[in-house]
């Protein structure tokens, strides 16, 4: 049975716990064991310095066996995925693990840029923000480097789950 790390920032949700124990169970419905953040050992109790260690390290940990990474790319604060989460995607990148990225937001970098800065601009046909900074365009839906290196599906994460066991 394959293994399927589950990132994200749902373990930031109000309700992360039942959240993400339904991704596991829809793992297991699709023929997938599911990990998360949470089936890590960390003792809650320790300083502030360990704890942060302790997770860092149980999540790497869960990477490092597992066989897939199915990432929530959704904006997590602002207009942009969660930094962890990206961390996440470049280390199963760097791992070969197979990455399967979702979002409900199917729209380029250029126009989720564009909602969100009124001062960006068209120059000569490229996109600029309002510091003057060129917006990556090429019709990607996430930076380049995220793009590239996982495999995009516009939905969530049963919708990415439905296309494995294809």
């Amino acid at each position: 049975m394959k293994k399927i790390y589950i990132a994200g920032f749902d373990v930031f949700l109000q309700n992360a716990v039942q959240d993400l124990n339904h991704k596991k169970q829809l793992c297991e419905k699709y023929g997938f064991k599911g990990m998360i953040p949470f089936d890590g050992e960390v003792d809650f109790t320790q300083s502030n310095k360990k704890i942060r260690f302790d997770i860092y390290h149980e999540n790497i940990k869960m990477i490092d066996e597992c066989d897939i990474i199915i990432a929530n790319m959704n904006n997590f604060r602002h207009n942009e995925a969660d930094s962890g989460t990206v961390f996440e995607i470049g280390y199963g990148v760097a791992l070969k693990k197979d990455i399967y990225i979702y979002s409900s937001d199917n729209r380029t970098v250029v126009e989720k840029t564009l909602e969100c800065d009124d001062k960006a601009y068209e120059k000569d046909g490229m996109y600029y923000d309002k510091n003057d900074m060129l917006i990556e365009g090429f019709d990607a839906k996430f930076n380049i480097m995220i793009n590239e290196s996982s495999e995009f599906i516009c939905g969530d994460f049963e919708d990415v789950l439905k296309v494995l066991v294809k």
